[in-house]
């Protein structure tokens, strides 16, 4: 699957991500008209990532993303009291639309191979096509509180169990080596991080989504597959 393959399929517009937002937060969100709401919620999604990318979340404030968002402070106010309330929307969102799709992802690939390449194109091409909330998760999660800080680890580790998941059956099923399941997903994890976090790295080095996500499933197949067949005079192939 290819990243232009992989829009085509994938339903990540504002929209449904402004939806579930709206669904998830419905009770405290005083905006009674879906249509309005979900277009309002757009609005400030996109102002919110775009300002604390710029300046950090830390130091906008609710007149900077009014400004920003062209809604009045007091329409501001309508979806959300506080800016800790509107983080823990933007991220809880954020998260369970992404994990919904890599698990999208990966259904229907019998082979263990092919489902842990799957997920890591899944991962690669939605931090493609969303990488302002991407890079937005990762740099605020050192301002949060600490409960949001607890459920961003949460996150995170639940992202590598999807990894260390496929492994694991792949190592029983007899198709991948005794690898440590864990170590391995935090590796993968990890290169996973590298493309949205650097992408001026990848950029002046002219690396497409595609080609990156090729050596990283290269890369990861190759450490799950490491001393798996020896060769007749018991030399690892």
């Amino acid at each position: 699957m290819t990243f232009a393959q992989f829009s085509r399929q994938a339903q990540i517009s504002r929209g449904e991500i402004c939806q579930q937002m709206l669904a998830g937060h419905r009770e405290s969100i005083k905006a009674k008209k879906e249509a309005t709401a979900v277009k309002n919620l757009e609005l400030i999604f996109d102002a919110t990532l775009s300002l604390a990318n710029e300046k950090g979340f830390q130091a906008m404030t609710v007149r900077d993303l009014s400004r920003a968002s062209g809604l009045s402070m007091g329409a501001l106010y309508d979806y959300f009291t506080s800016k800790e309330e509107l983080l823990e929307m933007v991220l809880s969102t954020g998260r369970q639309v992404i994990m919904r799709l890599l698990e999208e992802g990966t259904r229907g690939q019998e082979e263990p191979a092919a489902e842990l390449g799957a997920a890591i194109r899944t991962h690669l091409f939605l931090s493609e096509a969303m990488q302002p909330f991407f890079f937005f998760a990762y740099m605020e999660a050192r301002h949060l509180g600490q409960e949001q800080k607890e459920r961003a680890k949460q996150s995170e580790l639940a992202t590598e169990r999807v990894f260390a998941d496929i492994i694991e059956r792949g190592r029983k099923a007899g198709a991948f080596a005794a690898v440590d399941q864990h170590m391995a997903a935090a590796l993968i994890k990890a290169m996973l991080q590298d493309w949205y976090l650097k992408r001026w790295k990848y950029a002046q080095r002219r690396v497409s989504v595609d080609r990156y996500a090729d050596q990283v499933v290269r890369a990861a197949l190759a450490m799950c597959t490491a001393g798996l067949e020896a060769s007749p005079s018991g030399k690892m192939n």
